[in-house]
């Protein structure tokens, strides 16, 4: 029986009144916010377990938008049901093969085409939390239309294809994160140097857990918040320097 994979407690989540708004896009509902500003370039987030409802996903999209970006969160589950804090860890192998983050590659070209097509983007990035991390993986060793992806604790583990990135990708890791160990870091880290022939960046955060970078201000624990603040803005300065 291991420890529930996701360390940062999502019991009691402060209310969060969002700035954007939802939309539907052919088959897929999605929240998006954009800035006060026209901007031709935008940015994909990709939720975690919990879902493109999610307070703290939601929190994440727009200080995205507020850097310049038109953000949108789709809901890559389809409509299903989203993994919730009070589901039994024994379910959650059986709950993933329905949830596949690789497979995710349609809902993307939904997403790229309405980007294109009715909000005016040229340059678009990606990034995503955890599952979604394992998607922006997935993503950027398969679709050259994103320009620059962040994957924030998130990695394909069983495929010796997985290094051959397409574009500028920045892999985020907490130091204490249960799920990916160090050694699963430097294997990544030394077959990029390897295999990658585009940017690349890799980065451990200290004293840091599984989805420590999405808690929103007021759930942050001061010895954490350096470090959130710190990845945040990494994330940030990635995106900017290549969408």
């Amino acid at each position: 029986q291991m420890a529930d994979p996701f360390l940062y407690d999502t019991g009691e989540r402060s209310h969060y009144g969002c700035l954007g708004h939802e939309v539907q896009i052919e088959y897929l509902k999605a929240y998006v916010c954009r800035p006060s500003f026209f901007t031709d370039k935008a940015v994909i987030v990709v939720h975690d377990v919990f879902g493109w409802q999610f307070p703290d996903i939601r929190y994440i999209v727009d200080l995205i938008a507020g850097h310049g970006y038109i953000t949108i969160c789709p809901d890559f589950f389809k409509g299903t049901e989203p993994w919730k804090s009070t589901d039994h860890w024994a379910d959650f192998a059986d709950w993933m093969k329905d949830h596949d983050p690789t497979k995710v590659d349609k809902e993307a070209d939904v997403v790229l085409k309405y980007l294109k097509e009715q909000c005016g983007a040229k340059k678009i990035g990606i990034a995503g939390f955890s599952w979604g991390g394992m998607a922006v993986h997935h993503l950027m060793l398969k679709n050259p239309q994103l320009t620059a992806g962040v994957s924030l604790y998130g990695i394909i583990r069983d495929s010796e294809e997985r290094y051959n990135l397409l574009n500028p990708t920045f892999f985020i890791f907490g130091e204490k994160d249960h799920t990916i160990s160090l050694d699963q870091v430097f294997l990544l880290e030394e077959k990029l140097k390897q295999y990658c022939k585009v940017s690349y960046k890799i980065k451990v955060y200290p004293g840091q857990v599984h989805g420590f970078a999405q808690l929103k201000p007021e759930d942050m624990k001061p010895d954490d918040k350096p470090y959130i603040e710190e990845a945040r803005k990494d994330m940030i300065d990635w995106i900017k320097m290549f969408v």
